[in-house]
């Protein structure tokens, strides 16, 4: 007996149900603020697993069903980044920073008390490339030297808050997005005890169990850790805009299904950029989870630039 095709029915809530799913994960990772209850998120789920499950044709890699892949790696392969991921300059003093604020100035040639920056959190995690062309994520890096990092594509692909598929208008055609791998406070709690209770390896820190967990060659194990993403840049983009500053960027980033941090700030000035770090410290404890320190950018892609 020929198993049964799916008709245009078939295919419309498929289709539905990914549109469905894709917009309730936005809702709950990049917006912080679901619709629905879990369980009826939970239901749409497997609803769409069983409809897969009975017309297997229909199952799509980009699908929110798809994000474990199949077999373990042998080894990770090498990915060259097109746009080096070069590292932070740091400053560790008040000095320092005001230092920092007269370079930018000589060099742009503007007063620095009228400049603008964003100032985020430095997250304690992996820094990750993430490869999106016509919207949908075809590839995971590592930052390894800053030239040539490890392709985690399968591992990338199971942290929920990384979205395979790019939602919303005047997407790049091909977008490389930047950001920190993390676990929180709490997940990393939840999983060295539940490592202990295995008799499994516990971690010394968040950012350890965080890399720990991204560099497993069984997407299915990584799957079992609780992996966050936050984006903070970009790198390679081809036939698109992303905006006039890094603030526009991520606003972008964020209308296209991106998570950045609700921590961002833009502020004037060095003054600025102190009152931002004066201000987090105290909180510092109380995010959920690690920081160590506080990154400040030029907002101005054209003073970037410069």
């Amino acid at each position: 007996m020929n198993p049964a095709k799916p008709d245009s029915k078939i295919l419309e809530r498929v289709n539905s149900l990914r549109d469905k799913i894709n917009y309730h994960n936005y809702r709950y990772y990049v917006l912080d603020d679901p619709e629905i209850p879990d369980a009826e998120f939970d239901k749409l789920f497997r609803e769409l697993q069983s409809l897969e499950k009975e017309f297997p044709e229909l199952v799509a890699d980009d699908s929110p069903t798809q994000r474990v892949g199949a077999a373990p790696l042998k080894e990770f392969g090498e990915v060259r980044h097109k746009v080096p991921m070069l590292s932070l300059a740091n400053a560790f003093d008040e000095d320092e920073l005001i230092n920092f604020g007269k370079r930018i100035s000589e060099i742009v040639g503007k007063k620095i008390d009228s400049m603008e920056f964003i100032a985020e959190p430095k997250l304690d995690g992996l820094a990750i490339s993430l490869r999106y062309e016509k919207g949908k994520l075809v590839q995971g890096a590592t930052r390894g030297d800053g030239e040539r990092g490890e392709d985690v594509t399968q591992n990338i692909r199971t942290i929920k808050s990384i979205p395979l598929l790019l939602s919303g208008k005047n997407i790049p055609g091909v977008l490389e997005v930047r950001g920190e791998v993390f676990m929180s406070k709490e997940g990393f709690k939840n999983l060295n005890k539940s490592q202990e209770k295995a008799g499994g390896k516990t971690f010394a820190n968040p950012r350890n169990a965080a890399a720990g967990s991204l560099r497993q060659l069984d997407s299915s194990i990584t799957a079992t850790r609780p992996l966050e993403f936050y984006a903070y840049g970009i790198g390679e983009v081809k036939n698109g805009n992303i905006g006039k500053t890094q603030f526009e960027l991520l606003q972008n980033l964020k209308q296209w299904g991106v998570r950045v941090s609700p921590e961002i700030k833009v502020v004037t000035g060095i003054k600025g950029c102190l009152d931002y770090y004066q201000k987090i410290t105290p909180r510092r404890e109380k995010l959920t989870y690690e920081i160590d320190g506080v990154v400040y950018k030029v907002n101005s892609f054209t003073q970037q630039e410069e």
